[in-house]
């Protein structure tokens, strides 16, 4: 019988990677938890997850197509601001899940032992399928536009490289979450920042508007700073084949991503273990 020894002097540089493989049954378990409870006893059920990213990208085409006119470089508006939200949705819900993580399961952790990993993980995991269904939607439009009469999308080869832009949304999302959960710990007051910083996070990505856009250097350096807004662009590129297919802009955002997710680790790893006491 396999022993697991629990000592409480563990250093937190220290990540429990064996442990996550053990437990892979409990993330198996969490994940459809997750994915079963969001819209559990509501009428339309998991439509929801479809409704609502269609319901957003038919307002963001009337205020910022059609009233603001903002430009898609050519792009059918719907199309334009629905591939935005795809990869944006995946993101956000991936951070807001993670970022209450360890408040919103309190209760189980103050009672119970597994590797405090398996939770954030479960939320990343979860998501991909209301990923899916979003992609699933989009790329209804995408073939009904691209065998249109009159059609300016031409998919690029780089739509190859979907799966790897995917892992990096992921990426993003689970390393700015781990920080928020590890810092939410301490300051409560962020749980209702988050909605707001959220929010203003989306609209310092092109989600709402193309990258063309934004000529000034300054801000051009500071968009590739963003480690979502390459990866908005790259989605993109790949499927309709205009946007900012700039290798030094999406390295730098990719950069960032990997520098989140492994500072987020250490800070995560280093709170959990004495955040039953904290709380």
């Amino acid at each position: 019988m396999q022993q697991t020894i629990i000592r409480a002097n563990q250093p937190w540089w220290r990540i429990p990677w064996r442990e996550l493989l053990d437990y892979r049954d409990l993330l198996w378990l969490l994940v459809v938890r997750d994915f079963s409870a969001v819209y559990k006893q509501s009428i339309l059920g998991p439509l929801w997850f479809i409704i609502q990213p269609l319901a957003t990208t038919i307002v963001f085409t009337v205020i910022f197509g059609h009233i603001a006119k903002i430009g898609t470089d050519g792009i059918p508006p719907i199309l334009f601001y629905m591939a935005g939200m795809v990869l944006w949705s995946y993101f956000q819900g991936v951070m807001n899940g993670v970022a209450g993580s360890l408040i919103g399961n309190a209760s189980v952790l103050s009672k119970v032992y597994f590797p405090r990993l398996i939770l954030p993980l479960s939320i990343v995991i979860s998501n991909l399928a209301q990923f899916g269904l979003n992609l699933f939607v989009f790329l209804v439009f995408y073939v009904y536009f691209f065998f249109g009469p009159v059609t300016t999308i031409h998919p690029s080869v780089w739509i190859a490289a979907l799966p790897l832009l995917i892992l990096q949304t992921a990426v993003v999302g689970l390393g700015v979450g781990l920080w928020l959960s590890a810092l939410t710990t301490k300051y409560r007051d962020l749980r209702f920042a988050l909605p707001f910083l959220s929010q203003l996070w989306m609209y310092a990505t092109p989600v709402v508007y193309p990258a063309s856009l934004v000529v000034s250097p300054g801000w051009n350096i500071a968009m590739a700073m963003n480690p979502m807004a390459g990866l908005v662009e790259a989605f993109r590129f790949m499927f309709f084949g205009m946007g900012r297919a700039d290798w030094l802009y999406l390295g730098i955002g990719v950069a960032s991503g990997w520098i989140l997710l492994l500072t987020g680790l250490i800070m995560f790893n280093r709170v959990q273990r004495t955040f039953v006491d904290t709380i």
